[in-house]
């Protein structure tokens, strides 16, 4: 039986935040949305919506990108979840992560906040942690940069050529999640490349 899934992007609205590494994970979502030609409308929610399919047939996906800053995140998921009835295990939230090195995915459900305020707030908000995310490595700053500013500036120059591929293996991921599960995803992303 077909399931319906909320897809967010975490990200801080406004054109001068969209090409910054926080934003990557509102960068996936759109990719999402290109692949299947959808627009997004503006949502009672607060955030902006597209209604899909993973194909004809499949799996709905909502895919949501809040018009809150990301440390206030949590109002707009929420929101969306009732809205659509949506149980936080069919919430996959899209994520930049300072842990993981750039060009690198990692999923998981559950655990802490890893000190990402948007995931804080989102795990807040629904009452629990326990909701899918797709992290997309943006890698640590150089030398003694602060984060708060890494994480607002655009990716380097050298990064700019991986950055697609990077989207699309963000958007393959949430494919799989619905897709598959998220156990065949994490081995499927988890595993060393060649």
């Amino acid at each position: 039986m077909a399931q319906t899934w909320l897809v967010v992007g975490l990200g801080n609205p406004g054109p001068q935040y969209a090409a910054t590494r926080h934003n990557i994970g509102q960068m996936v979502i759109d990719e999402l949305a290109e692949r299947r030609r959808e627009r997004f409308a503006a949502h009672k929610a607060g955030a902006r919506v597209a209604e899909t399919w993973l194909r004809p047939g499949a799996d709905k996906l909502i895919l949501a990108k809040p018009n809150s800053f990301m440390n206030v995140s949590g109002g707009p998921v929420s929101s969306l979840a009732k809205f659509y009835r949506i149980e936080p295990e069919h919430i996959i939230v899209v994520h930049d992560e300072l842990d993981i090195p750039f060009d690198t995915i990692k999923l998981k459900t559950g655990g802490g906040h890893g000190g990402h305020n948007g995931i804080r707030d989102v795990a807040k908000a629904l009452g629990t942690p326990d909701f899918p995310r797709v992290r997309v490595g943006i890698g640590r700053p150089p030398g003694r940069q602060d984060p708060a500013d890494w994480v607002l500036a655009p990716f380097a120059a050298s990064q700019r050529d991986a950055l697609g591929v990077l989207l699309g293996d963000g958007a393959d991921a949430v494919e799989a999640i619905v897709a598959d599960g998220l156990t065949a995803a994490q081995q499927r992303f988890h595993a060393p490349r060649d």
